[in-house]
């Protein structure tokens, strides 16, 4: 039997407020929710937090865990960068500084301790329905907008979020190289006075937000890189015409 476990970060503004959600569903079906925040912080740390916290929980060492979330940068640095960090004395390859260097040792600290191979990190993209992510990304909004919420602990037949309700490709997205990708757009994104709008080619873009403060824009790539950007933003995709 293994162990599943949810976890997400948001920030209202990157820094800024902050907060992390998780869920821990063990093997004798019990599930446990954790949630916590800061009052400045980036949205990268919160995503670590969420991790941390939900390996944390775990108190049986010799039960292997499914861990599942939103974040390339939390799956593809412990299971891939960290390495080489390490090897550069915790240096990009640019040799700045690793970001986020406690958080990165602390969860491998906790990753290590369950044994090799006891630990398989899946994707999930934000934003699709995906049940246990959706719950998680509340939880972490909540804290991160100072927000009250009821973090439930109990039996997992009593737990009204359908946590077993996978996608059923939970792989990392490939990507490549940003030297050799293709940057077709898919489109352009601009909020202008709080109200996101989508257009088809730049110069449509470019002259809504032209001259007016505060105003922001971006290429997108792909629908769902639209939803990322979005969020990044703090609005809600919902509202994009």
């Amino acid at each position: 039997m293994r162990t599943i476990i949810f976890s997400d970060g948001a920030t209202k503004g990157n820094p800024g407020p902050g907060g992390w959600g998780a869920i821990v569903v063990t093997p004798d079906g019990q599930v446990t929710e954790l949630g916590g925040g800061e009052s400045h912080t980036t949205n990268n740390r919160m995503e670590l937090s969420g991790a941390i916290a939900a390996l944390g929980c775990i108190r049986n060492e010799g039960s292997p865990v499914d861990a599942y979330t939103d974040s390339t940068y939390v799956i593809k640095g412990i299971r891939e960068w960290i390495w080489a960090w390490r090897r550069r004395g915790w240096k990009t390859a640019e040799g700045n500084d690793v970001l986020n260097r406690d958080l990165w040792e602390h969860m491998s600290s906790l990753v290590s301790a369950r044994g090799t191979g006891n630990v398989t990190w899946h994707y999930v993209r934000g934003h699709v329905g995906t049940p246990g992510n959706e719950r998680v990304d509340t939880i972490a909004d909540s804290h991160a907008r100072k927000v009250p919420v009821a973090l439930y602990r109990g039996p997992l037949a009593g737990y009204s979020v359908d946590i077993h309700d996978m996608p059923d490709d939970t792989s990392t997205p490939v990507r490549t190289s940003p030297r050799k990708e293709k940057t077709v757009a898919h489109s352009y994104l601009s909020v202008v006075d709080g109200t996101p709008m989508r257009h088809s080619t730049w110069a449509e873009c470019e002259k809504r937000v032209k001259g007016r403060s505060g105003a922001k824009f971006k290429k997108a790539l792909s629908p769902s890189d639209e939803v990322d950007i979005l969020r990044g933003w703090h609005v809600d995709p919902d509202a994009l015409r």
